[in-house]
């Protein structure tokens, strides 16, 4: 027979946040933001589960609380209006257009009954009566001191710092003519805010318009698994030196890939009088026991939980789970059926799908209504065991900064948006932005580094990179930027003499001039005299006192550059020498001539202070620094090294609320030889008073442990960890930790990288840990087109360069290229 569904509907209204159904029960609700998965440690869920305990223990007499949570089958819809999307961004929106990932929220619901309501069970419900009249009236009394009960339930839980709970409003409870509240959303199985009106039939199973639905419950002790605890391991994470942990429940929740809900009661009643009843059931079974041996047992066990009961001063509740598990699809019900009774076996429970009693448990599920849950389908238990069923985790969330990486969630690859930058240092997490990436060879690191160098570019950052072994040359090619290199055909070239247009010779330029001028002159072990310092600067002083022009072709004036500075020293400096009556002693000019000749046009190294391109260096926002073939030259790299340091502390300093970033790749080794490991230094501990951070690059553990720059400077000085697969040093593992300061927690977060990733995709994870508050391990997951802009292979490389030629830029040859190995997949 047909009803109408206002008929049956056991919600009287929805007011003061709050709904009332028409037995005269009252239901507050909660939206809760759960902890990311694969994100808490042994002691965290413990932790978590303690405060979930208290939570129940706080609720009065007569109360219901019901844990809802809802995973969804979506796909990731890509923004494609964005115009100011980059040609990398636009590539990734496509790369991941409709990925397929399970979204969940989580809902919990507080039912306060009337004292003396009719207990429901399956053969009494409010779906099955003609009428519904309450038994009492409401009193604010009482209504007030459930409110009470609510606010500590609140407090206590986000006090924990695992949960975060927003209160659903009227408007969220209920629909309005624009949106679907949590009741209609429930009781029509829909999966967004539009309002769809559907049929509800209970003749063949639950069916809700198209969606086929069953149910499999958790309702009999004998069900349960013998042991239960608030984590369990996770093997496919797990090593021989680590344990990964997840949440017990977490198999009928991330874990389970259907749409589905799984609705956790625990239901608290007088406990005096369930202690009363079992106390009669354990004399009855008593008076029973010769005549069976389960009455013997019965006993015993009934005996054992009073025991506790009474010794332990547990709470004892009732208790029912229930996973409601749909599709569109009838014919995909036995692979739903196949895939949450392996959830529940690994849980060591016996999974039972609800046939008769499905449609009233379906029906008390419905926010509002859980005071008419039919108790038959419950289990004794206490509060401790009940707690352990409770789904802890969440999916991956998005953070809303304008900063930021786009990486990968674990389980599905669904983009997220990461900021490990500005964000921990609003939160208090970090002190600094400055981080440390470690990673062997092979492991993705360079893949991440150029992953993340490319997001800050196009954030706005103004990016410094030092590298050894060419790295960066696709992504310095794609986004324009300078790209210092040197070959026998192509030497490396600077300008450390140039002044942008508008800009003038402050003090800091004159100085880096200065340091640079001097390290050419005289050697490590001579010093110079203050009077060479004074002439150096009046030197300086008058050559920039002549009116320049901008480039080499312009006309009128001199072209900022070493030759034309040393002509000047050879002519009009000479003369002020003279007039100034000027002894050798204090400056001699000819042994400073003589010594810096080769870097003048004809010498050596004619070439390295004289560049005619690349010139803006204060202004370019991609600059790298490609050290492989100078890095063992005794003059060469000297030189550069000062010139970077030059062309970053600049930066530093005169561009104000600019962000900036130096990221130094295994070339700090040889930057720290050279006697540079007080810059180093500095730069780690200054560097974030100017909006900036510093990042180094290693592969090997040996260099951290063996360099006393990186151990005392660096590490204590980069609050962002980021490691890749460390597997092969996972025997000696603890030497990393320990220099680190890596938490059990994060250890195994570490040696779980890369050990279970989805072989149908291509991707590296990494490890990003935060002040050592906040770890997370994600998918670094990309683009064809990206992929191809980050590759260090040099057959890619090769190949890349060659389109790159036939059509006339990187993002046409990328873009053909890309194409051209899709189509042949």
């Amino acid at each position: 027979m047909e009803k109408q569904l206002e008929d049956i509907l056991p919600v009287m209204g929805v007011e003061h946040d709050a709904i009332l159904s028409k037995q005269g029960d009252i239901t507050v609700g909660f939206k809760a933001g759960l902890p990311e998965i694969f994100t808490l440690s042994d002691k965290d869920y413990e932790a978590f589960h303690q405060a979930w305990i208290k939570v129940i223990k706080v609720l009065p007499r007569h109360s219901v609380f019901h844990k809802q949570d809802w995973f969804i089958d979506c796909k990731y819809q890509p923004d494609f209006l964005s115009e100011d999307q980059s040609f990398l961004s636009r590539s990734s929106e496509r790369f991941f257009n409709e990925r397929p990932y399970l979204a969940h929220t989580c809902y919990i619901f507080l039912t306060k009954k009337p004292v003396g309501r009719k207990v429901a069970n399956s053969l009494f419900s409010n779906l099955i009566r003609r009428s519904i009249v309450p038994e009492q009236t409401l009193k604010p009394a009482m209504l007030q001191d459930f409110l009470d009960s609510v606010g500590q339930f609140k407090k206590i839980l986000e006090d924990s710092g695992y949960i975060h709970l927003e209160r659903l409003s009227n408007e969220q409870l209920s629909s309005t003519n624009q949106r679907a509240g949590v009741i209609e959303k429930y009781c029509f199985l829909s999966e967004g805010d539009r309002i769809i009106i559907k049929d509800i039939s209970f003749k063949e199973g639950i069916r809700v318009g198209n969606q086929w639905a069953q149910i499999y419950t958790l309702a009999n002790a004998e069900d349960l698994p013998a042991l239960c605890g608030s984590r369990i391991n996770y093997d496919k994470y797990s090593t021989d030196k680590t344990k990964f942990s997840i949440g017990f429940a977490s198999p009928l929740g991330q874990l389970l890939p259907c749409n589905h809900i799984f609705n956790q009661y625990i239901f608290i009643d007088d406990y005096r009088k369930t202690i009363q009843k079992l106390e009669s059931k354990r004399l009855r079974l008593q008076s029973l026991s010769a005549y069976s041996r389960e009455n013997t047992i019965g006993r015993d066990a009934t005996n054992d939980y009073l025991n506790e009961a009474i010794s332990g001063q547990r709470l004892p509740v009732k208790a029912h789970f229930n996973v409601l598990a749909w599709t569109e699809n009838s014919e995909e019900l036995k692979d739903i059926k196949n895939l949450v009774s392996s959830a529940l076996a690994q849980m060591d429970a016996v999974p039972k799908q609800e046939v008769d009693g499905a449609p009233q448990i379906y029906w008390a599920g419905l926010p509002g209504n859980e005071g008419d849950f039919p108790m038959n389908d419950t289990f004794d238990t206490f509060a401790e065991q009940a707690c352990c069923f409770l789904n802890l985790e969440s999916n991956y969330y998005s953070s809303l900064s304008p900063v930021g990486i786009r990486l990968g969630e674990r389980l599905t690859g669904k983009p997220v948006h990461v900021d490990i930058s500005d964000e921990p240092m609003k939160k208090g997490i970090c002190t600094n932005r400055n981080k440390f990436i470690l990673g062997p060879s092979g492991s993705g690191k360079s893949f991440f580094t150029n992953h993340m160098v490319r997001s800050y570019y196009e954030q706005g950052t103004h990016v410094v990179l030092v590298d050894v072994g060419h790295s960066y040359k696709g992504l310095c090619d794609m986004v324009g930027g300078y790209y210092f290199t040197y070959d026998e055909t192509n030497p490396i070239r600077f300008n450390p003499f140039y002044i942008g247009e508008g800009e003038v010779l402050d003090t800091e330029k004159k100085e880096s001039i200065k340091t640079l001028l001097l390290a050419l002159w005289k050697k490590d072990n001579e010093n110079f005299n203050r009077s060479e310092y004074v002439a150096l600067s009046n030197a300086l002083q008058l050559y920039f006192e002549t009116p320049s022009r901008p480039s080499p072709e312009g006309e009128g004036g001199i072209f900022r550059c070493f030759d034309t500075f040393y002509e000047f020293l050879q002519t009009d400096f000479v003369q002020v020498l003279q007039d100034d009556k000027v002894k050798d002693k204090d400056f001699d000019i000819s042994n400073f001539l003589y010594v810096l000749r080769p870097y003048y046009k004809g010498g050596e190294f004619d070439y390295l202070l004289n560049a005619r391109e690349n010139l803006d260096l204060l202004q370019q926002r991609f600059i790298v620094f490609e050290l492989d073939n100078i890095k063992d030259h005794p003059i060469l790299f000297p030189v550069v090294t000062i010139i970077i340091m030059e062309v970053f502390i600049s930066k530093m300093r005169k561009l104000k609320g600019v962000r900036k970033m130096i990221l130094i790749e295994e070339a700090w080794k040889a930057i720290a030889k050279e006697g540079m490991a007080e810059y180093i230094k500095y730069l780690f501990k200054t560097v974030r008073k100017f909006f900036g951070e510093a990042i180094v690059v290693t592969q090997e553990v040996e260099d951290i442990i063996s360099s006393p720059v990186v151990k005392q400077a660096i590490i204590n000085n980069s609050d962002c960890k980021i490691l890749l697969d460390q597997s092969k040093y996972q025997n000696k593992f603890d030497q990393v930790q320990e220099l680190l300061g890596l938490t059990e927690k994060e250890k195994a977060l570490v040696l779980s990288v890369n050990k279970a990733n989805d072989p149908a995709k291509k991707y590296k994870e990494v490890f990003i840990s935060l002040g050592g508050m906040l770890s997370r391990v994600y998918r670094t997951e990309v683009s064809m087109e990206e992929y191809l802009t980050y590759t260090t292979e040099e057959s890619e490389k090769v190949k890349v360069q060659a389109y790159a030629k036939k059509y006339g830029d990187m993002k046409r040859g990328i873009a053909a290229l890309a194409n051209d190995l899709k189509n042949k997949n």
